[in-house]
């Protein structure tokens, strides 16, 4: 075999390099026109608003906004509100991530099996996905009236007593909150989950059930393995999602009732919008989008490690 043929067949070779370039350079003009948008509608707002945390910029001044550097950021270091606020948003977070991850997967193992009416089950499990979170709020306000909501009525017809105002008593507000933010959130998490389900071999469920593995078993040393990594991917993007929430919450309670669910980003909306503090608004976000970042690296580093140790 000549070194010429020997290139040409491992590709190595002059000619084998030069389509690969070309490939490389038409991937990207293929992908130019998404990247595009991301760019100027993402990445410009994001560095823009870090700018402007270091600026004293406001609503209805006359004067030229100027630069103030991290005073914006020591101020809010000592904001009590804030940082409350920043604690309700992570207890919220957490509440409405955990619960929804586990619920869905109960749900994604039970439409997997071969049940009748699979597809009418697995089509009325995404409805509330399909849902504007505006109109999710409004639905469950109903919900919750003191009066005349399904929950207080049909506690009464069970005799426990006359009921409540669910969204705002300071006692119920939050957890009442947290059980709509699992309903709304948990068909994703379902999709997700499910479609990663579909992927394990049925034969290696056969096989452990032959070697006298039971139900736990096989999910343990069969599913849950394979599920893994969408499980440690879909549930870093809800704890993002639910700790950004603004709709929502904002449509359930507006923050109330005496700030027992006002989120970070409501707080940040606020000083924006009701007091028009834009600079010292957008260094709240600066900060929410520091923490949670360092937050999920250590979560995602962990859970990595475990999965390599495993």
């Amino acid at each position: 075999m000549t070194l010429a043929t020997a290139r040409a067949r491992s590709g190595k070779g002059s000619r084998g390099r030069r389509p690969a370039r070309a490939m490389d350079h038409g991937a990207w003009f293929l992908v130019l026109p998404a990247l595009l948008p991301i760019l100027v509608l993402s990445l410009g707002p994001l560095l823009y608003g870090i700018a402007l945390a270091f600026t004293d910029s406001q609503s209805g001044r006359t004067e030229a906004t100027e630069w103030i550097g991290l005073l914006n950021f020591q101020d809010l270091r000592h904001d009590t509100l804030f940082w409350d606020s920043f604690r309700i948003g992570l207890l919220w977070a957490v509440g409405v991530t955990v619960p929804q991850f586990l619920l869905a997967l109960g749900l994604a193992l039970l439409l997997s099996q071969n049940l009748r009416f699979r597809w009418l089950a697995r089509s009325l499990a995404i409805v509330p996905w399909a849902m504007p979170e505006v109109v999710v709020g409004i639905m469950w306000r109903l919900v919750y009236h003191p009066d005349a909501g399904i929950l207080n009525e049909t506690l009464r017809d069970l005799g426990f007593g006359d009921g409540r105002d669910w969204l705002t008593g300071l006692g119920t507000a939050l957890p009442a909150v947290i059980v709509v933010g699992v309903w709304a959130g948990m068909p994703q998490t379902t999709v997700a989950l499910l479609a990663g389900l579909q992927n394990v071999p049925r034969e290696l469920h056969e096989a452990a059930a032959m070697d006298g593995a039971g139900a736990w078993r096989r999910f343990t040393t069969v599913t849950w393995p394979a599920l893994r990594p969408i499980a440690l991917a879909i549930t870093a993007l809800n704890f993002i999602w639910n700790f950004n929430s603004f709709a929502l919450v904002y449509v359930l309670t507006n923050g109330g009732p005496g700030g027992r669910t006002r989120l970070p980003m409501l707080f940040a909306y606020e000083e924006a919008f009701r007091y028009g503090q834009f600079g010292y608004a957008a260094a709240m976000g600066c900060v929410m989008v520091a923490v949670i970042s360092v937050l999920l690296a250590v979560y995602l580093v962990g859970r990595l490690r475990g999965a390599d140790e495993r």
